[in-house]
């Protein structure tokens, strides 16, 4: 501790006169460090008295605090509408990089050795323009895979065998995002209902990696075996390029509301942890009992240290911040794109190059803050997803039933361009994180195929989920024999990748959407641990022409830099690493303004020019045709182009490995219904 940083060194720190414990609690009057026996994890041997100083830091000393001990925290405090303290109660450290789960379900913090040989490997430091992020479950991506060692799938180990790792690469997406592998449980509800958390989305500890995701074998060493597994893991992944982010949960705890179990922060200083009123009712604007006040510093600098851990300790690339706007949320309860931690984040000197990704909105008033985080963030789109959505599936099904889309295709425009009119224009295109699909939702498969969630299998009556889908079954619900329906559902699975992967912005991709991976229409299967929710190994032959379509498609954006672009382009101006956009109707013309705004204009030619900074000039042109009808296309003549050579046609089945035909400028080419091609304009 220094003068100058009284929150410095929070935790257990090892040193050469024993190990020491700082842990912060502003309304405590007491607090003991209870030690226990190395066999018999019930038997306190040893307690220590903390002592407090002026900043509400309790610290102490003991030689016994050392790799492996089992330890847990006794606080003491007055009562009140805003405090549950409980001497009695034996709690987790917040700072512990080790928990370990009894048999009897309480859990004991256990010191860690951290020690472990990098042997030279760095972070791979991937350029934002140029990565692909690839969204999946520890558990899901390997557990049915059978060339995977049996005792290794589904563990962090499992991720990191030679199987994966190969797949990933040869799929040619440059990062793993996870979704939480810090500890968690399970809530009270789904254990009485005999269900689990799969996703993870109920955090018990902010330093310590989920226990049950290490192999057998690292689980029965301890916890510093297991996080030896989590960093071997992100050592191999980046020996292979592949970089690991992680979703992260800082905005509620697994202690839920006011009659949750309490774990850990609850009665360590629960005024000081959560936000509530001064009647101590919880001012929830999660969804998930609490909400974490990063209104207090002390509660701030805990999760700015936890991304340091997992930044440098474990040597992680980056982070998606699950409810982000509930972390900037002020005194008041307000979001406030300054706050002190939003911008501490992307500014702080341990924590440079790193990905910092926003899930920019919350439940709570004024939650919704899309495009509204401070410089350096980037956020999901749900603009985005909701605009690709509706102009494939809503809008082709508005066709069908009453002739008329309702939209054309000006803003599907704005979304393909990197979503100008929703990031300021010096955050430029890749603040955007494009996705159609992620873990809540949806697959890419099911919305062609499910009109309607279909969730009863989670225990709520098919209450759960969301039921603004923006799908489309193309005709029957679920499942059919029927080979033009299945037809129909292939060709805009295909065509929502390629838009995905073709637009400006950094696409996100959830796994098993490359192959069509469905969740027989469950929208929210974040309870359910089974084939359901895993990866299948087992495909099709369609899936596999999928599967192919998506590396197409990312090998397509690597070798395209005018898909690409750092920064958005200004009239008038030559910006390096923008693109020139040039926009063409069916006859080759430049865009109207009746072109922009009729409903009935469904067909659109894109034209991007690289402004080369790091790689060679390159330009090319997408053709976009969202009717289900053919309709002749005019090749626009524009200056500096004298050919354009087809790359990719979302009409086949399968991507044709060498190039297509070349054509001149003025040339009438033939589009299949509802369909995008791609040119390379020489």
């Amino acid at each position: 501790m220094t003068a100058a940083d009284p929150l410095a060194n929070m935790g257990v720190r090892l040193t050469a006169h024993g190990g020491e414990i700082r842990v912060w609690s502003e309304h405590a009057e007491k607090v003991e460090l209870c030690l226990f026996d190395d066999k018999d994890a019930n038997w306190i041997y040893k307690t220590v008295d903390l002592t407090r100083d002026r900043h509400g830091v309790w610290f102490g000393r003991t030689r016994e605090l050392v790799p492996g001990r089992r330890y847990n925290l006794r606080v003491a405090g007055p009562q009140g509408p805003t405090h549950r303290f409980d001497p009695t109660r034996l709690l987790l450290d917040p700072y512990g990089k080790g928990i370990q789960r009894l048999s009897s379900g309480s859990q004991r913090s256990v010191v860690v050795d951290e020690s472990f040989d990098w042997a030279g490997v760095t972070k791979p430091n991937t350029p934002l323009d140029h990565s692909v992020i690839y969204e999946a479950h520890l558990k899901g991506l390997s557990e049915l895979n059978p060339r995977i060692p049996e005792e290794l799938r589904g563990t962090y180990a499992g991720l990191a065998h030679e199987t994966t790792i190969g797949y990933l690469k040869n799929l040619g997406v440059t990062a793993v995002q996870l979704l939480p592998v810090q500890s968690f449980v399970s809530e009270q509800r789904l254990i009485k209902q005999g269900l689990r958390n799969y996703w993870g989305y109920n955090t018990l500890g902010f330093f310590s990696p989920h226990a049950l995701y290490a192999s057998k074998a690292a689980q029965a060493q301890g916890p510093s075996a297991n996080l030896r597994e989590f960093k071997g893991m992100v050592k191999l992944l980046h020996e292979a390029g592949i970089e690991v982010l992680m979703d992260v949960v800082y905005n509620h705890t697994a202690e839920e509301g006011p009659e949750g179990p309490t774990t850990s922060f609850r009665g360590i200083d629960n005024a000081g942890y959560y936000r509530q009123t001064s009647a101590g009712t919880y001012i929830d604007v999660t969804g998930c009992g609490n909400s974490i006040n990063t209104a207090t510093p002390a509660v701030s600098r805990m999760i700015l240290d936890s991304l340091r851990f997992w930044a440098n300790e474990v040597q992680v690339d980056g982070f998606r911040f699950d409810l982000a706007a509930t972390l900037g949320r002020n005194a008041d309860h307000y979001y406030d794109p300054q706050h002190p931690l939003l911008t501490q984040i992307v500014s702080d000197p341990l924590l440079q190059n790193v990905k910092m990704i926003a899930e920019p909105w919350d439940v709570g008033m004024g939650g919704w803050q899309t495009g509204n985080f401070p410089d350096g963030w980037s956020e999901w789109n749900d603009r985005y997803r909701d605009r690709m959505r509706k102009f494939w599936l809503r809008d082709i099904r508005s066709i069908r039933e009453h002739g008329n889309p309702g939209d054309g295709v000006g803003m599907l425009a704005t979304r393909l361009a990197g979503s100008s009119n929703t990031f300021a224009q010096h955050r430029g295109p890749l603040a955007s994180i494009n996705f159609i699909t992620a873990h809540d939702g949806f697959t890419m498969a099911d919305l062609t195929a499910y009109d309607s969630k279909h969730n009863v299998g989670n225990g709520e009556s098919n209450r759960d989920g969301t039921d603004n889908n923006m799908s489309f079954n193309h005709g029957i619900e679920g499942p059919t024999s029927s080979r033009p329906i299945e037809a129909s559902r292939r060709q805009a699975m295909r065509n929502l990748m390629g838009t995905l992967l073709l637009s400006a912005g950094v696409p996100l991709i959830t796994a098993g959407d490359e192959f069509g991976r469905s969740q027989k229409g469950n929208n929210n299967a974040y309870c359910h641990d089974s084939e359901l929710t895993w990866l299948s190994w087992d495909r099709r032959r369609w899936q596999k022409d999928h599967w192919k379509t998506t590396q197409h498609l990312l090998k397509l954006r690597r070798e395209n830099p005018a898909l690409r672009p750092v920064r958005f382009g200004i009239f008038g101006e030559t910006t390096p690493s923008a693109s020139q956009m040039d926009w063409y109707d069916a006859d080759g013309r430049s865009m109207s303004v009746y072109d922009w705004n009729s409903a009935e204009n469904r067909t659109l030619q894109y034209m991007a020019a690289s402004t080369p900074e790091h790689e060679e000039f390159n330009r090319i042109l997408l053709v976009i045709h969202g009717v289900e009808a053919p309709v002749t296309v005019t090749l626009p003549v524009h200056l500096g182009v004298v050919s354009y050579t087809e790359l990719w046609n979302s009409g086949d089945d399968a991507p044709n490995p060498e190039e297509g035909p070349t054509y001149e400028p003025g040339t009438e080419i033939e589009m299949s219904p509802s369909s995008l091609r791609l040119f390379r304009a020489n």
